[in-house]
This record gives structure tokens, sequence and C-alpha cells, in this order.
């Protein structure tokens, strides 16, 4: 699969998600992360899909897939605290959440202007 198809494959499974089909959403995610393992957006767009249906166990390991590919990123370490928040971990939701702000500060820092 190219980095074009895999992007529009993320795509059209947001969109799917968005006009209330999860199911096709979720084939697609899961064709797109068996084809680019290291597919931090399929990744990630797994984890927010399987936290908006409350299908917890499922979104955590694919956060944590998402998390291992990019650390630092801020929107991942978000869905992380937000998932620990719904598993009722207050300790880890804390600590993905201050790593969010941590990240969103460096972005400022890299781009004062914005």
């Amino acid at each position: 699969m190219t980095n074009e198809e895999l992007q529009n494959l993320v795509e059209e499974a947001t969109a799917d998600f968005a006009t209330d089909d999860p199911q096709a959403a979720l084939a697609k995610l899961a064709r797109a992360t068996a084809a680019a393992p290291d597919s931090f957006e399929a990744w990630h767009a797994l984890a927010e899909v399987n936290l908006s249906l409350r299908r917890l166990d499922e979104a955590l390991a694919a956060a944590e897939r998402a998390h291992a590919l990019r650390p630092g990123d801020v929107f991942i370490n978000t869905s992380l605290s937000r998932i620990w928040v719904e598993r009722g971990d207050k300790a880890k939701a804390e600590h993905f959440g201050a790593q969010a702000k941590i990240g969103g500060w460096r972005e400022q820092l890299k781009n004062p202007g914005s």
C-alpha cells in the first residue's frame, strides 16, 4: 500500500465514523494498521474510534501502538489521558495529560507567532 493509499484509507475511515458507520471505519482502520503497522495516523484514528465506541481495551492497545511511534505527540498523549480517565486510573490520566501539555508548550516555543 502506498502512502497515498494509506492516507486515503484513513481519511475514508474517519469519514465513515463521522457519518455514523463505525463498523466500516473499524474495518478500514484494521486494513490500514495491518498494511502499515508503522502508521501513527492509522493507530491514532483506531484509538479514537474505539474510545468513542467505549471499547476501552481496544482503544488503549491502539493508542499505545501510536504512542510508541510518536511518544511526544500532543494528540496521542491527550487520547491516552482520556482513555485512562475512562478506565478510572487518575494517576495515568494525569501523567499523559501532563505529557500533552509539555508537548503543547514545546510546539509554542517552536512557533511563537502561531
